[in-house]
């Protein structure tokens, strides 16, 4: 009996839950230490987490159908510091699931030195993991490999923006979805939050520069789509501007939808009117994907 819900549960359309969360690293997290630390979960109006030792994907499929899907990596933002689970991760992959489109919340470890041997690194060998494993269950999951991208949100846009111009060929996302980024360490527009928590206070000039993703775009980084609003006083639209412009300079296509209002950490923006259609432009655009 209890076999049989659980097929029923999964497909049932209408309740769309996580079907399955994976661990990246199932053999031992690298670039750890032996901690007694746990993971803190803040759940007010939505989860926040911290401390996070076990980093995981949690798993968003559509009703499976014929035609192979679009998966999309899902990276929280929060400075570096915390993770904004549900807000810009869960409901994002709601959001896509309705759609039709495949989704996996990525909690990545964040740059804690208690929990890290070199806590600069740790969370894009995570975000490098979870677009491997995404593609070596392709098959199991109805993705097509050819679509399998990274979508990141402010500290978790710099994560995302950070695979997309840091990567090998096994992890080279499919394209890039960046939703009001921290793009650069540069002092006239980074987050400062999001830049001390990566790099440190007094990182050298080379990490500043390395962990600034405007300088770093190759020609072979994804197709990119962009949100920002003009009055995001945490996270400057010139982080956005600058990444729009690198990646236009290698012949990246970009689309980039830039609003006069809406601040920072909207999220779906479900209550700002013509802010809340940035969703509806991001299907479209994933389903217009060659």
């Amino acid at each position: 009996m209890f076999h049989r819900i659980i097929i029923l549960f999964f497909i049932m359309p209408s309740l769309i839950k996580a079907q399955e969360i994976l661990p990246l690293w199932p053999e031992g997290v690298p670039n750890a230490k032996k901690t007694d630390i746990e993971e803190l979960v803040v759940n007010e109006d939505s989860r926040r987490i911290s401390q996070v030792v076990v980093p995981t994907i949690e798993i968003y499929l559509p009703s499976k159908n014929q035609a192979k899907t679009i998966g999309v990596i899902i990276c929280s933002g929060g400075g570096y510091a915390r993770l904004a689970y549900d807000k810009e991760g869960v409901d994002i992959a709601k959001m896509l699931n309705k759609n039709g489109i495949a989704a996996f919340v990525l909690k990545y470890r964040l740059p804690d030195e208690a929990t890290n041997i070199a806590p600069t690194l740790s969370p894009l060998m995570d975000a490098k993991r979870a677009m491997e494993m995404v593609r070596e269950n392709a098959v199991a999951w109805n993705i097509d490999t050819e679509k399998v991208g990274v979508c990141g949100f402010s500290a978790g846009g710099h994560l995302a923006s950070t695979l997309g111009t840091h990567f090998e060929e096994a992890n080279r996302p499919s394209f890039m979805v960046l939703l009001y980024p921290v793009v650069t360490m540069q002092d006239d527009f980074t987050h400062g939050g999001s830049k001390i928590n990566l790099i440190g206070k007094n990182a050298s000039k080379e990490l500043v520069n390395e962990y600034s993703n405007e300088l770093q775009v190759k020609d072979t980084s994804p197709t990119t789509f962009i949100v920002h609003s003009m009055d995001d006083k945490a996270v400057p639209v010139e982080n956005s501007l600058q990444f729009a412009t690198a990646l236009n300079a290698k012949n990246v296509p970009v689309e980039m939808h830039i609003y006069p209002t809406g601040g920072h950490g909207f999220g779906l923006a479900a209550n700002q009117s013509r802010l809340s259609g940035w969703p509806k432009l991001l299907v479209t655009w994933l389903k217009d994907l060659n």
